[in-house]
This record gives C-alpha cells, structure tokens and sequence, in this order.
C-alpha cells in the first residue's frame, strides 16, 4: 500500500519542492549571465591577442626548441581536472629540475612547501621572466575559458598538492570556477602568504556577485600595468 500524505503534508511537499527550485533558479540564472559574459569577453579578446601570443610562441621556440604551450593538470569546479594552458615561461625540463633544487637547497624546499613559488626561481628563462611580469604567459587560459573549464574571475585553479593547504576550504574553492584572474590577483598575487590567498578564495566563493566580478576586472588592470606582486 502506498504512503497516503495527507492536504497539510501535501502542501508542505509543494512548498518545500517549489522553494528549492526558486533557490536553483535564483543561482542558476546569475551563474549563466556569468557565463554568456566570459563567453564574450574571452572570445573577443583572444581575437586581438591572437598575433601577440603567436609572436611570443615563435620567440619561446626560438630560445631552446621546446614547446611554446605548456599544459598542467589542475583542479576546478565540482573538482573536476582539466589541463590548464599556459605559455611556457621555464627550462624544458622544468619539473626535473625543480626536484634537483629542492634535493639540493633545503631553504628553496621550505619556501616551495609553504607557497607553492620560489622567489629566485633558476628556471625561468629570461624571456620567461618578462610574460610572467606582464601576464602574457596566462593568456592561452582564454581558451580554458570558452571550454568552459575556467572563468574570467575565480580562484586560480591549484594543482593536486594544494588541495591540503585548503583544507575544509576546498570546498568553496570547488563551488566556483577557478579564473583567469580573481581576489588574490588584484590583492597582490605572490606578495601575499598562501594562507591569505586560501581566504580570499574563500571570500570570493562565498560573497561572488556580478558587480564584484566587474570590480576584480577593473582592478586587474592596473595590477598587471605595475607587475603587483608577480613572479
């Protein structure tokens, strides 16, 4: 015999079934605004960066004949991975070498322990030192973008030995798409403790709303224009 509910709980079941949709609909219709935006944005603008990032690959290839792309497994939303796109900035045999200074150079393996970056990173190149200034070397996650694996405004998407650091934050971080640029960008990247990046990841995917969005990108001008805190 099947459960017989009765006019009151009926009513409650419609409430509660016609509340939670509202809920959904008042997330979901935000989030897709969000989405048709980065769609645009992005693809207008890797139009008009297109030339710049074919140069820079040309010169990348030039300096040791390795690849110009340079592709990561990283962690997004919900936890998926994805392989972020970024030109390469390092040596060819970045990874191997990084595990050489870390066997070597016990300070340099605290600091990578703790943030994740080395301040006077041996591999970068030259020519690498100046996109990353310039941001230049985080151009191809347009197309992260239009795959719909990152967004324009986000946490910057961690690799796997990172989730630890966040710890039960991790998951904020996963209810957002990570972006191109975000909190942590505008607040002062590398110059900021790994801990403060942690909460204002937090503070983004819990305060995230269109208008805080087009702040971040108005702000990510001028911090990438003064190089504020990139390495």
């Amino acid at each position: 015999m099947g459960l017989r509910l009765t006019n009151n709980s009926r009513h409650a079941e419609t409430a509660a079934y016609s509340s939670t949709r509202l809920e959904r609909a008042e997330h979901e219709a935000p989030a897709s605004a969000k989405r048709i935006l980065d769609i645009a944005i992005a693809g207008t603008a890797l139009i008009f960066v297109l030339p710049l990032l074919l140069v820079v690959g040309i010169l990348i290839r030039l300096q040791d004949g390795g690849r110009a792309v340079y592709a990561q497994k990283r962690y997004g939303r919900n936890g998926r991975t994805f392989m972020c796109y970024k030109l390469r900035s390092m040596v060819s045999n970045a990874d191997q070498r990084l595990q050489e200074i870390l066997e070597q150079d016990p300070e340099a393996r605290a600091e990578w322990e703790q943030t994740q970056k080395l301040t006077h990173d041996p591999r970068i190149t030259p020519l690498g030192r100046f996109i990353r200034k310039t941001s230049i070397d985080e151009l191809p996650q347009l197309v992260n973008i239009l795959r719909g694996e990152m967004s324009l405004v986000g946490p910057r998407p961690i690799v796997e030995n990172e989730i630890a650091k966040y710890g039960e934050f991790y998951r904020d971080y996963c209810a957002v798409r990570p972006g191109l640029t975000g909190l942590w960008q505008v607040e002062g990247r590398s110059d900021t403790s790994y801990e403060e990046r942690v909460q204002l990841d937090v503070k983004y995917a819990r305060t995230r709303n269109f208008s805080g969005d087009f702040m971040i990108m108005l702000r990510t001008v001028p911090a990438v224009l003064m190089s504020r805190g990139a390495r």
